[in-house]
């Protein structure tokens, strides 16, 4: 399924986020630099990407790590997932975080990270006295086993 989404560049060297192919859930976005970014390890840097998008109502954009960016750089967002709501009409930006042992550069136009767009629903907290019964009942971290 495919839907407009009004970009707005706000750095004339910006780059419009784009799709690795056909069936690719993620859109790479892209850093939007000065100069190259040294990230030292175990430190986080707020990398820009000079664009603001219009997110349709209805639809958040979550932004995930790259695969080959974490699993060969040791980049990835700090957050693990970020979320940008629709009513966020400010720069994206992507705080990339170095969980390696070296330090990593990031440069202008290198891809950082990609963001799907998928649909989300809010919830009505109702505050009750019990909540229903289930067979893992209060059981937590672990409880239904390994395997």
């Amino acid at each position: 399924m495919n839907f407009k989404m009004n970009i707005k560049k706000l750095d004339e060297r910006a780059t419009t986020p784009t799709y690795g192919s056909e069936f690719s859930a993620g859109a790479d976005l892209y850093a939007c630099l000065d100069g190259d970014v040294v990230i030292s390890p175990s430190k986080t840097v707020l990398i820009h990407t000079g664009i603001a998008m219009e997110i349709p109502e209805g639809l958040v954009g979550l932004v995930y790590a790259r695969s080959g960016l974490a699993s060969k750089k040791d980049l990835a967002p700090a957050n693990k997932v970020g979320v940008i709501d629709s009513d966020y009409r400010g720069e994206i930006m992507v705080a990339l975080h170095n969980h390696g042992t070296e330090e990593r550069v990031v440069s202008h136009g290198e891809r950082i990270a990609q963001i799907v767009f998928t649909p989300y629903m809010s919830a009505e907290f109702v505050e009750v006295d019990e909540l229903n019964e289930t067979v893992r009942g209060v059981g937590g971290f672990g409880s239904t086993g390994t395997h």
